[in-house]
This record gives C-alpha cells, structure tokens and sequence, in this order.
C-alpha cells in the first residue's frame, strides 16, 4: 500500500462533506432571498388605474434594500435601481 490509496477515502469525504455545505449554503441563499421579497395583489388607485400584481423588497426602516435605488437590482425584472439616496431620510 502506498500513500496515496490510504488518503483516498479521507479526500471523498472532505469532497462529499465540502459539496453538502455548498448545497445547503446556496439553498439558504435561496430561501432567504424569497423571504425577502412581498407580493402585492392587483388595487384599483383613486384615478381608476389599475395596478397589476407585483413582488416588491420587504418593507424595514431603510432604503438601501430597496430595488428601485442606485446599487440594487430587482430580481424579476432586471431592471437597475434609478433611485438616489438622500441625507436626512
């Protein structure tokens, strides 16, 4: 027996354990992100304008999430946040 036959089985499960973590990592990602994220149902506005059903970021005290402002970008869309940021907000 060599080395390198001895090493094998420790470096599948350090690559087995290694591909776990990054599953688990990426699905945590995922469910956060949707837990991020609100639907708002179709209303009628007070001029008769009817919006359609959309998903917008969590309401929270800031702005700086929002996907409408510089830096972000909204995940069903693609569209590049526009919106500048002010001091004193």
């Amino acid at each position: 027996m060599n080395g390198e036959s001895q090493n094998q089985p420790t470096y599948k499960i350090k690559l087995n354990t290694m591909k776990k973590l990054i599953t688990l990592a990426l699905a945590l990602i995922t469910v956060s992100s949707a837990l991020a994220d609100v639907r708002v149902g179709g209303y009628f506005r007070s001029n008769g304008t009817y919006v359609q059903p959309h998903f917008r970021s969590s309401p929270n005290s800031t702005v700086i999430d929002n996907w409408s402002f510089k830096g972000n970008v909204n995940p069903y869309t693609g569209k590049i946040g526009t919106r500048s940021y002010r001091v004193g907000w």
